[in-house]
């Protein structure tokens, strides 16, 4: 079984940064990807960015060029640069990752910008 643990969220002014850090821990053999995905209250859970295991990146259109995914080398910990926050991510963000076509998710943690 893998566990995901999610830290670094925190309450933030609109335009500084955050970093979220996710430590993976279990038996990992076949991982395809992993990646951040955030809920807003009422709203459904969405993708932020999530890299494969070849290195490739994939983000959500409105965190492009804000936010940066990254990995270390041993694939048991992803990352999550935020930069220029705005309100609008502010959000329960859960860490993701997947393997033999099985989904993994951490309990979440949460960011919150204001004005």
């Amino acid at each position: 079984q893998v566990h995901l643990a999610e830290s670094g969220g925190g309450v933030v002014q609109a335009g500084e940064s955050l970093r979220l850090s996710c430590a993976a821990s279990g038996r990992i053999i076949r991982l395809t990807s992993m990646g951040w995905y955030r809920q807003a209250p009422g709203k459904q859970r969405e993708l932020v960015a999530r890299m494969t295991y070849d290195g490739n990146t994939n983000y959500k259109d409105s965190v492009k060029g804000r936010f940066n995914i990254s990995r270390n080398r041993a694939r048991t910990a992803v990352y999550l640069q935020m930069n220029s926050l705005k309100l609008e991510d502010t959000a329960v963000y859960y860490c993701n990752l997947q393997q033999l076509g099985t989904d993994f998710w951490g309990q979440g943690t949460q960011v919150t910008v204001s004005p």
